[in-house]
């Protein structure tokens, strides 16, 4: 997909309100140096755009970190990704096609694994760990340069933030603290724990409803290698979570994801890199969490 652009094993996707899936990805330009790409997929069962260059936060240069991407209530993808300073740099789409000039959002010591959300409001949020803790930058306005509005010193461990809408003016994180726990922060708040960490990889989260109820539901691997859920009401942590585990047991470098597909339905996966194995299951329309049997893709 993309077209026969050769890439570095990385991707970042962003899907808007109008269901785009916007695609960026690092490829190499000459010896040593690497240069982002975007691409657009507008609809299942149509090929995505072939790739296009969007330049590189330095100008030039190798690859600097992952990419995050998000999109705006406009549609517009915007593209984060640490500079080689250890700040992070911002790429923005127009409105009516194009880009922006790269814009330096600052920062200092920014780890890989950057969380870029938007909020039900529309605008576009960053989550970023730095030694001491974590940064976050949000919008003012749709458009707008992204402003640094807090910092928290919390114990966090690089590559496991995960962000989430989850009302009408404020974003959850979730990140995996270095004593092994699941925590949620909403800035302007305390970070909260919700259990103890299923696995030591990232979590994946969504919103859905449960019977009725607003839930945030969160997978991730967990220790012996399966498949955990836990789901509580959105927002309410103190009411309690717990890990059920599902499926067979995967490979040590499987991914889960979670996402909910065109009907609402709640849809989790898992991709091991080494074997291609791409494995799929839905929640059944019944009560409960009660999920079909798991499939090979």
């Amino acid at each position: 997909m993309g077209g026969e652009q050769k890439l570095h094993p990385v991707l970042a996707v962003g899907q808007g309100a109008d269901s785009y899936a916007h695609l960026v990805s690092w490829r190499p330009t000459v010896k040593g140096e690497s240069g982002l790409v975007h691409s657009t997929h507008f609809r299942p069962r149509l090929a995505a755009l072939d790739w296009n260059p969007v330049g590189h936060p330095n100008k030039k240069g190798d690859r600097t970190g992952t990419p995050a991407v998000a999109v705006d209530a406009q549609g517009r993808a915007h593209i984060f990704v640490r500079n080689k300073g250890g700040g992070v740099s911002m790429l923005a789409q127009k409105e009516k096609g194009g880009w922006d000039p790269w814009r330096d959002l600052k920062g200092k010591e920014v780890q890989d694994g950057l969380a870029a959300v938007t909020g039900e409001s529309g605008r576009v949020e960053l989550y970023a760990a730095v030694p001491q803790g974590l940064v976050y930058w949000r919008q003012e306005e749709p458009g707008a340069q992204p402003v640094l509005q807090e910092t928290l010193d919390a114990p966090v461990r690089p590559g496991t933030l995960r962000a989430l809408a989850t009302s009408p003016d404020r974003t959850t994180l979730f990140y995996t603290d270095t004593s092994g726990d699941l925590c949620a922060w909403r800035p302007g708040g305390k970070p909260v724990t919700v259990l103890p960490a299923a696995g030591s990889g990232p979590v994946s989260a969504v919103r859905c409803d449960l019977d009725g109820h607003d839930c945030t539901l969160l997978v991730q691997r967990s220790a012996s290698r399966r498949v955990a859920f836990a789901a509580y009401p959105t927002e309410l942590e103190s009411a309690g979570a717990w890990w059920t585990e599902s499926g067979p047991e995967l490979p040590l470098d499987a991914l889960v994801s979670l996402t909910t597909d065109a009907a609402g339905r709640v849809v989790a996966a898992t991709l091991s890199p080494s074997t291609g194995r791409l494995l799929l299951t839905r929640r059944k329309d019944e009560p409960g969490l009660a999920l079909e049997a798991w499939r090979e893709v």
